[in-house]
């Protein structure tokens, strides 16, 4: 094969990443800087230059619509200058001349890879994947070639791609860049100022300036959050066994289920603990309670736990207590907005254990209403992404909780002829 000619010309930013040698890799860009442009352009590079005679690439993102309205396009324009390769659409995938193999993937169906093998992948915006996605299907698909992989993204508050490049900046084994529009001279300075007027400083400083700190515009529960952290709140709250645990669940049907457990100590609010999953059955969930040190009080379903299943004509909670869990109680079925103002309530007294609900706390932190770009206007509802599960759990659990009254004596009655 002689010299191939690829129209892509990388940004200068962009020339040590393609170059590199690490086998991970973490990049961190601004809006607008052509992240995807240069990961897919990698790929495709690493396909037809890999020695192997099947090699195997993917590009993952959030969503499998995703990845086809925006991906799919790129992909398909910076390979059509190559000879003898196949364009397979319903697939979304590209297979090159030499048995090198590209393809496309949404992180909402991860089982498709299930089995797969890679030698080198691509994830967009990883901390909208559910949990299990990357640890239990994707980094087990490179195991056995070794392969590559690299995470992209802008910032979204300090979720699991926060960890991911906190990680990279100090691993040797890690690739790593965070590239602001202030330095990289994609967007000149004017349109810079004018992003910053329309769009408010914090939004301006996530989506340009690459901030893992800026607040995040629509969340519901950001002011209590940041008081709770400011005031030293989110710390070590160690486990009291003299305290009966109570848990908090949302129990999803196709994806992540949350649980909080909880300790309530008269007035005081002790969350000790957070676990949530996704892909495993209820078997799972009530493995992980059981295996826990904690003596429990009560287990708060949301009220949907009564529905039954068409194929086994049981409702959870009849599941759930035949797999010994027991205490179930049901969260009342209250509206959305009722039990965000209960919550909002709730949270400004209570404290978190830092290490145990690291997940559950930033997912209460970007838990926000969903966005109506035809309306510019935020919508009643809020935005189901990968914290809609923790912070239901956690409404549950604040609105279906039932303080215990415990007598210190015997009643006093003040009945007329009794002294």
């Amino acid at each position: 094969m002689g010299e191939v000619i690829i129209p892509y010309k990388p940004r200068p930013e962009m020339d040590a990443y393609h170059d590199r040698t690490e086998r991970f890799a973490c990049i961190v860009a601004h809006r607008r800087f052509g992240k995807t442009v240069a990961a897919i352009n990698d790929l495709i590079i690493r396909c037809i230059t890999n020695p192997r005679p099947d090699a195997r690439a993917a590009y993952i993102a959030p969503y499998y619509r995703q990845a086809k309205a925006i991906v799919w396009d790129y992909a398909k324009h910076y390979t059509q200058a190559l000879p003898n390769i196949s364009v397979n659409e319903s697939e979304l995938r590209i297979d090159f001349h030499n048995g090198g193999r590209l393809r496309l993937f949404g992180a909402d169906n991860y089982d498709a890879m299930r089995g797969l093998y890679f030698d080198d992948v691509i994830l967009d915006e990883p901390a909208d994947f559910p949990s299990n996605a990357w640890p239990t299907v994707i980094r087990p698909a490179l195991a056995d070639r070794k392969g590559r992989a690299t995470f992209i993204g802008t910032p979204k508050g300090k979720n699991d791609f926060w960890d991911i490049y906190d990680n990279s900046i100090t691993d040797p084994n890690w690739f790593s860049a965070n590239l602001k529009a202030s330095d990289t001279g994609v967007l000149d300075k004017e349109e810079l100022e004018e992003a910053r007027r329309t769009m408010g400083e914090d939004r301006y400083l996530q989506e340009f300036q690459c901030s893992f700190e800026a607040a995040i515009q629509g969340a519901y529960y950001g002011t209590e959050m940041q008081l709770a952290t400011e005031s030293k709140r989110v710390g070590v709250v160690p486990y009291d066994p003299a305290i009966a645990v109570v848990t908090g669940w949302d129990l999803g049907m196709s994806d992540s289920t949350s649980i909080w457990f909880a300790q309530f100590v008269g007035q005081e609010r002790r969350i000790i603990d957070f676990y949530e999953s996704s892909g495993v059955g209820l078997d799972h969930y009530v493995k992980v309670i059981k295996e826990k040190e904690y003596v429990y009080d009560t287990h708060i379903l949301p009220h949907d736990a009564r529905v039954r299943e068409l194929g086994t004509g049981k409702s959870r909670i009849e599941i759930l207590q035949s797999l010994g869990l027991n205490g179930i109680e049901i969260a009342p079925s209250l509206s959305i907005d009722d039990g965000i103002q209960a919550t909002r309530l709730f949270l400004r007294t209570t404290w978190f254990d830092a290490e145990r609900c690291k997940r559950g706390v930033e997912a209460l932190r970007q838990y926000r209403r969903d966005w109506d770009e035809k309306g510019k206007t935020w919508r009643m509802r809020p935005l189901h992404d990968w914290t809609s599960h923790s912070a239901d759990a956690m409404r549950y659990l604040v609105t279906g909780y039932k303080p215990k009254t415990v007598w210190s004596g015997a009643l006093r009655r003040n009945v007329k002829g009794v002294v």
